[in-house]
């Protein structure tokens, strides 16, 4: 038995008064921890984590094996307080859904191994920021790790706890209510001073309960960045820590309380936090992270009786370090800096006061500002300055070079590979920071900055590789980020993100209608271990790219007592596997898409894959699609946008160059009108891209289904008249290999059956418009 230094940041020596029977422990877990003897000569070494105010965790290793225990605190405790079964069991059934926890091991009910009840869990390797201003990473980083963060939050709220079997977690209704109370009672058995402020604060809680005091979700009760571990390179939350004061409640509580600080007193000081938070670049104002987590969550921004929920957090905050202080008083607790929090619970009952009487706004100022329609962040603003500035420096001189390695290399080996200087631009994009701009978990961009980014990017066809958002890929990483599990995610996203390979996404056949995707045929059949894949796609874009290893492949796992949109799966298929044939590369107008990989048809015959490798469950397939198709809808649209430009540019270089009948082609007036039209359908089709990419923010995909069907008809509709009238101001020249018309038309086109055909979303759109006017007639009524 060893106790030594450990190499674990935050451990430390284990305290004299949280000392155990170490012994004791490792006969129990040689017993009862299968693996746990994997090494049977190596010395079990105990460390203590020194971060936590409340529950007592220790760092366990014994040889290549790592493990985190969690236990009561020795002494007299609060009623109801330090329950550990109870974040065994909530762990246990989140580790089940596939939310990041780490994985719980074992629970032991007896006192008498190590003097009170504990739990191990696995031991996550990850980043835990505990100044919650996040020195040391650039801004955009630091903006990435708070929106995975709310994202997290989100999910967590999300979940539906019928399905988790926590339904007897907590009563649920009434829960503000209870909250008032239970705090008023441990703030009075642990006061060691009449504080007037928290007695005010209570009482003015109990007077102002929320009308919806009746929402019944799973709330963490302490979800705050120093809780939650991120990947090691990525900002990607991997776990959430520290479920001790989780149960069912409102899931505002969770927000107020990530929210507070926000509003910490500047008189009291934040432990290791190197600067005021509101003063650090890169942080999302509140604001931002509502409309992120409401977005997420398919709910309103407008959050009713704010105010409420973040002076109960404040009271609550208070309370919480009125017990730290006691314990430490009674010599129990295992931070050192406990002493400091003797003079904190008056400054923030105070401040739990002021915002009693405050209105708090919850919509970022540009939602509701007139003057400001659509405005990017700040974050959105400084990249797009940043992508403009590589387009003209950098992609749109390379053009040319790009262009011809692909004539050149029309008939030879090398036609799906990529030109170095793509690689180049690669490389120079990601070194400052212009990588993966499409998804906010690690961009930082909402989807109305990120629609004025990809605006930019469609002006040059190979524009979307260089930053790593071109389709299908941002489609593949959106799905395997939202629904892949960890160990998917390990295997496919990260390369994904990285650039380092390429994926293609097999749904349409060629046998069936597949623009209703109910008719998708392919089947998908468990067998054993594996699942068995046999089918035909085609239009399987990208497969033809070397890098492509990886497919998403919509398929059938029939269940005839299931609806017909629960009958099909999604599940990830590597290209190298036995029974993939790669059957032949399909034309767009005649062009071979050579650069984006192609477009294919693949078979299926008798692939096996791992069970392990279907994507969130049997019949979740639609439900996948819908969220693949989410933000990712309107990726294209925003693209088109800039593509059109890029049409009208050329449309008026060419009026102002050439003259016919004696005067200039612009001083037509046929060409003139086409010149004004073209302007005013960008104008038309910009302004609808961005009012779906605000209604995403701020509503969520659900709630702006309307919106992405209307753009997704208007852009490529506008846009094809905008090239067809470029080509017509160009005469043969336009449809020829010297100008990229022929090609921007070609591909805009198939946009228009691609994502869908357009006369499937205009019965979308009518049906929505239909219901949404029956609901106006009867609001009248």
């Amino acid at each position: 038995m060893e106790k030594r230094a450990s190499s674990e940041p935050g451990a430390a020596e284990v305290l004299p008064q949280h000392k155990f029977d170490y012994g004791a422990l490792e006969a129990y877990l040689k017993e009862h921890l299968p693996g746990f003897e994997a090494e049977p000569e190596a010395k079990l070494i105990v460390t203590q984590y020194r971060s936590g105010q409340s529950n007592p965790t220790f760092y366990l290793q014994k040889g290549f094996q790592e493990y985190v225990l969690r236990k009561k605190p020795p002494g007299p405790l609060l009623p109801k307080a330090h329950q550990i079964d109870r974040e065994f069991k909530v762990q246990k059934a989140l580790f089940s859904v596939g939310f990041p926890v780490p994985k719980p091991l074992l629970y032991c009910s007896n006192a008498s191994v190590i003097g009170t009840e504990f739990y191990v869990m696995e031991h996550v390797q990850g980043r835990i920021f505990r100044d919650f201003t996040i020195p040391g990473v650039s801004p955009a980083e630091r903006s990435a790790i708070y929106v995975a963060m709310i994202e997290t939050l989100a999910q967590l709220h999300s979940l539906n706890i019928h399905s988790l079997q926590l339904e007897r977690y907590g009563i649920g209704a009434g829960y503000c209510k209870r909250q008032v109370s239970t705090w008023t009672k441990q703030y009075q058995a642990a006061a060691h001073q009449d504080i007037p402020a928290m007695n005010q604060l209570s009482d003015w809680l109990m007077k102002n309960l929320p009308d919806n005091d009746n929402e019944e979700n799973l709330i963490h009760g302490d979800f705050k960045l120093d809780n939650i571990v991120f990947h090691p390179t990525q900002s990607r939350v991997i776990a959430v820590l520290d479920w001790e004061l989780s149960t069912i409640g409102h899931p505002l509580s969770d927000l107020a309380h990530l929210s507070i600080f926000y509003f910490w007193p500047r008189t009291v000081p934040f432990i290791n936090q190197s600067s005021h938070f509101q003063e650090v670049i890169g942080i999302p104002s509140m604001e931002e992270l509502i409309s992120i987590y409401s977005r997420c969550r398919g709910i309103s921004p407008i959050l009713p009786n704010w105010n409420f929920f973040l002076a109960l957090s404040y009271f609550k905050m208070a309370g919480i370090l009125q017990g730290v202080y006691s314990r430490y008083l009674l010599g129990n607790n295992v931070s050192e800096n406990s002493f400091l929090f003797a003079n904190v619970v008056q400054p923030l009952a105070e401040t739990g006061l002021q915002l009693s009487k405050r209105t708090l706004r919850t919509v970022p100022p540009h939602a509701d500002t007139t003057q400001q329609l659509f405005a990017q962040s700040k974050r959105g603003q400084e990249v797009l300055t940043q992508v403009k500035h590589f387009m003209n420096q950098h992609i749109l001189p390379a053009e040319k070079e790009v262009i011809e390695f692909y004539v050149q290399n029309e008939n030879s080996e090398n036609k799906w590979k990529k030109p170095l200087v793509i690689d180049k631009l690669k490389e120079m994009a990601k070194a400052e920071g212009l990588w993966n701009l499409f998804l906010p978990a690690i961009s930082g961009l909402n989807q109305v900055d990120y629609a004025l980014i990809a605006e930019e990017t469609g002006k040059c066809f190979f524009a979307p590789d260089v930053f790593n958002c071109q389709a299908p890929d941002t489609g593949n990483m959106e799905l395997l980020h939202l629904y892949g599990n960890e160990k998917q995610k390990q295997q496919w996203l990260e390369p994904l993100l990285q650039g380092s390979i390429a994926s293609c996404f097999c749904m349409t056949e060629p046998d069936v209608a597949s623009s209703d995707a109910t008719n998708i045929e392919c089947s998908i059949q468990r067998d054993g271990d594996s699942y068995v894949i046999n089918g035909k796609k085609w239009w399987s874009s990208g497969a033809g790219n070397p890098k492509c290893k990886i497919a998403v492949v919509l398929g059938r796992t029939e269940n005839t007592s299931a609806s017909r949109h629960k009958q099909h799966s999604m599940i990830l298929v590597p290209m190298s596997t036995a029974g993939v044939e790669v059957i032949r590369p399909l034309s767009v107008f005649g062009y071979m898409d050579h650069l984006h990989g192609g477009h294919f048809e693949i078979h299926f015959n008798q692939v096996r894959v791992p069970a392990s490798n279907l994507i969130l469950g049997e019949g979740r397939g639609f439900e996948i699609a819908q969220g693949r198709l989410g933000p990712g809808r309107i990726h294209h649209c925003m693209r088109i946008v800039g593509l059109a430009e890029r049409a009208l540019q050329i449309m008026c270089t060419r009026a102002a160059q050439r003259v016919a009948f004696k005067k200039k082609l612009y001083s037509h007036e046929v060409v003139a009108h086409w010149i004004a039209e073209s302007r005013i359908a960008i104008e038309e089709i910009r302004l609808l891209t961005l009012r779906a990419a605000h209604k995403i923010d701020t509503l969520g995909s659900s709630g702006a289904k309307k919106e992405i069907a209307m753009i997704k008809v208007a852009a490529p509709r506008a846009a094809c008249k905008i090239i067809d009238r470029a080509i017509q101001v160009c005469g043969g020249a336009g449809v020829s290999q010297d100008y990229p018309l022929a090609n921007m038309y070609a591909l805009t086109r198939t946009l228009r059956l691609a994502d869908g055909p357009d006369e499937v979303h205009l019965s979308a759109i009518a049906a929505l418009e239909l219901r949404d006017q029956a609901r106006s007639l009867r609001a009248k009524v």
